[in-house]
């Protein structure tokens, strides 16, 4: 069973990479507070991720603090090496969090995993997008298929 609307997030620990290299968070911590917008993304540097799903995030960015957005952050079953990466290869700056989920624990806590086997990706995140108001989930859009129709910034802009 999936996270639902009015649920609360899981306080996992996850990884991020900061100036002093990569460091340990917990979910409550970086996503509890403020409005988040949260989106997941199935790989760093695959096609989809990279050319729509995480610019859509970076170009809206002044339009969802507009909306009372606190915090933007991609998570993905990645290690904080390659999110780091991904996150300059983009330009993100300081426009999207990136956090690592290595173990795709959170993915498991929120019921959103994936298998990426197929695709050699072994357990992955399903594509979505959620809102988190002060760590109590407010929209969940979670992605039907293999394209990108209500996860990326513009339709989650639509819901705030």
């Amino acid at each position: 069973m999936s996270i639902a609307v009015g649920d609360t997030i899981p306080d996992i620990r996850i990884m991020t990479t900061g100036a002093d290299g990569p460091t340990h968070v917990q979910t409550a911590d970086v996503l509890g507070t403020g409005k988040v917008v949260l989106f997941a993304v199935p790989g760093a540097f695959t096609p989809t991720c990279s050319d729509y799903h995480l610019p859509s995030y970076v170009i809206r960015k002044d339009e969802l603090a507009a909306k009372g957005v606190t915090t933007v952050a991609c998570i993905s079953v990645n290690d904080p090496f390659v999110m780091h990466a991904w996150g300059e290869a983009q330009n993100v700056g300081d426009a999207v969090l990136m956090l690592a989920d290595g173990n795709g624990e959170f993915a498991a806590a929120v019921g959103l995993e994936m298998d990426g086997s197929g695709f050699g990706l072994s357990t992955r995140s399903q594509r979505y997008a959620m809102v988190i108001e002060d760590g109590v989930v407010t929209a969940l859009m979670v992605e039907p298929g293999a394209g990108l129709t209500v996860s990326a910034a513009d339709p989650i802009l639509e819901i705030l």
